[in-house]
């Protein structure tokens, strides 16, 4: 056995799952990481400690007392099957019908952005101002000659329609400001950071095609990938969506088929018993960006795939905090939350989640 304890480095047992390791390096790396206050040395050999218990082969060679550094070959042997495996198994995403989303078409009606208070005046104003217009003009086109009384009321009338004119026109010049303005700092950017790469990420990655495909059906939707809590360095939030004042945080699992729900105590239950095959963050993520975001409406979502062949079920989301949905349920029940403000962009809000991705990337969808 090599002299370096990789498992005790990262406070886990020698038979925790790839899930566990990963937990416990991210819990460690916010507070060993330089930039928070730890040593270079002290996280170049956690880092280390996880490249090799997180991949399998090395984790393999390390518990048999090899090298503890992981070579770098062009191919690698077969990883050992796990229990609950199911080699070369991808779970499908759903092939939902438009029509069975109640907020499709109700969010495709309106496709012009709305850049939060900070929009055009509409068309009713309009629609006055120029009736205003034609009234106080008409008189002076016919001839008609003003006895005092009508003097009076046309005075008035054409005060103000001159003041609606002119609060149209600024209400006009401030919406052409913030368009501007948003473009200069966001450009055509719908998408926020990249889901993760790893073999043990694939989740991630399935859902970043789920959003995508979907939820950029909502004009104001900004999509995020990769997000720190507040003051850490770290991918804390696998996901999330915003659109207007609503943001979902959201993560990415793959567990064994079955059927998953919240117990009343926030335990999660599959099949009816005590779930451990797998944790989650989201109540934290939650209560984090609760503080950044106090006048933000936020939910939570975890978006749960079978991890091999067999029926995977959920229960309905009710008034959990961060209830395990399956696909279809997320984008019935979220997608409709979401669209109560299709078209909205709240420059403040949006800005305050960009800047939590890590390493702040963004692409057009």
């Amino acid at each position: 056995m090599p002299e370096v304890d990789y498992y005790e480095v990262l406070g886990v047992r020698r038979d925790a799952t790839a899930s566990d390791v990963k937990t416990a390096y991210r819990r460690l790396a916010k507070t060993m990481h330089p930039d928070a206050g730890g040593t270079v040395g002290t996280f170049r050999l956690l880092r280390e400690a996880y490249d090799v218990l997180s991949d399998p082969v090395s984790r393999d060679r390390y518990d048999a007392g090899g090298a503890t550094v992981v070579p770098v070959v062009p191919v690698r042997p077969r990883p050992r099957r796990r229990f609950g495996d199911e080699p070369g198994f991808v779970p499908d995403l759903p092939d939902l019908d438009a029509e069975d989303l109640t907020w499709w078409h109700f969010a495709g009606e309106d496709t012009r952005m709305r850049h939060g208070r900070r929009r055009g005046p509409g068309h009713t104003p309009v629609v006055v101002a120029v009736g205003g217009m034609v009234l106080v003009l008409l008189p002076l086109v016919s001839g008609v000659e003003f006895s005092p009384p009508v003097l009076i009321v046309w005075l008035i009338l054409t005060a103000g329609t001159a003041l609606l004119v002119q609060r149209l026109a600024r209400g006009y010049l401030r919406a052409s400001r913030a368009r501007d303005a948003f473009a200069e700092e966001f450009g055509g950017r719908t998408v926020f950071g990249a889901p993760g790469t790893e073999r043990d990420e694939l989740a991630e990655r399935l859902t970043a095609e789920l959003l995508e495909t979907y939820l950029t059906r909502l004009p104001g939707a900004r999509i995020f990938h990769g997000l720190a809590w507040p003051g850490s360095v770290f991918a804390d939030v696998d996901h999330a969506v915003l659109c207007g004042k609503r943001l979902v945080l959201i993560e990415s699992k793959i567990w064994l088929p079955g059927h998953y729900e919240t117990a009343e105590d926030g335990r999660l239950l599959r099949n009816g018993r005590p779930f451990r095959g797998g944790g989650s963050r989201l109540t934290e993520s939650l209560a984090a960006y609760r503080d950044l975001l106090p006048g933000v409406a936020l939910r939570g979502a975890m978006i749960v795939y079978p991890s091999r062949s067999g029926d995977l079920t959920t229960a309905d989301p009710d008034d959990v905090a961060a209830p395990p949905m399956t696909p279809e349920t997320f984008l019935h029940e979220i997608g409709d939350w979401l669209a109560a403000e299709p078209s909205t962009v709240d420059h403040d809000a949006l800005r305050a989640v960009r800047d939590q991705v890590v390493g702040g990337g963004g692409r057009a969808a």
